[in-house]
């Protein structure tokens, strides 16, 4: 534990360790004090893409925690900065929410229902048979297909919920295309979030609830691996992968030094 509070840099998934839906999990108002407090460099990094860092900066004011829009970076503006430096100016379908929208918007990606360079899809409560036909119908025609991260599922108030990967799989069953995916745990994210808050791997901690995106990524990009059980893995489930966290905390709570 000494280890991990003597880090420089944390980057932190949000769904499943700050809050679930709306609801602000356990120790975490002590943990964002204790940053603060020890002058800690930090980042709330989330393959969620449906909303802009204001709109996660006021999510969480509306909890009771006041924090700079400027430590959130989202999966919707790592796609919007993919597709936007491979190809300036380019046009896309989109399955997603208004934070992807206005992400893409900003690097200057046009929406097209015609005849896209991309199909770029995020996550939505909208998603309909009619989004799927047509996202079906540009990839089979030459469109790119991108999703904004690959998470399967992600917690909810009431339980998990899918997620960005179980919307796209439709359109890579139906068309025989591959998606890329940008979010956790392509380095891709990892990197961006390191240059923004300025420090190196060796002295940054990944902290997530997810083996499968945030662990990996912390172990893939040289951070050191911590895994929270406030959302989707739990001890058992950590046992099927070939890779561990070097910590199991029950939450961001256990970790300022009270």
């Amino acid at each position: 534990m000494e280890e991990l509070r003597n880090k420089k840099g944390f980057i932190c998934d949000m769904d499943g360790v700050i809050y679930h839906g709306n609801k602000l999990l356990p120790g975490v108002d002590k943990f964002v004090e204790w940053l603060y407090r020890e002058n800690k460099k930090f980042l709330f990094l989330t393959n969620g893409s449906g909303k802009s860092p204001k709109e996660l900066q006021q999510k969480l004011k509306r909890m009771g925690l006041d924090i700079d829009q400027s430590h959130f970076y989202t999966s919707a503006l790592a796609t919007a900065k993919f597709v936007s430096t491979q190809s300036p100016g380019a046009t896309a379908y989109v399955i997603g929410e208004p934070g992807l929208f206005n992400a893409l918007y900003e690097c200057g990606i046009m929406m097209n229902d015609v005849d896209p360079e991309y199909v770029i899809v995020g996550e939505t409560s909208n998603y309909n048979y009619d989004s799927i036909c047509r996202a079906m119908h540009h990839v089979s025609r030459g469109a790119k297909l991108i999703g904004t991260n690959c998470d399967m599922t992600g917690p909810g108030e009431n339980g998990i919920l899918p997620a960005c990967k179980a919307l796209v799989m439709p359109i890579e069953a139906t068309t025989g295309k591959q998606a890329y995916y940008v979010g956790k745990p392509n380095p891709l994210m990892m990197r961006t979030g390191l240059s923004i808050i300025g420090t190196h791997s060796g002295e940054t901690a990944m902290i997530g609830d997810r083996m499968d995106t945030d662990i990996l990524a912390g172990i893939e990009c040289g951070m050191d691996p911590i895994l929270v059980l406030s959302g989707v893995s739990t001890r058992e489930t950590t046992e099927i992968f070939p890779y561990r966290p070097r910590l199991i905390l029950n939450g961001v709570g256990d970790i300022p030094n009270l």
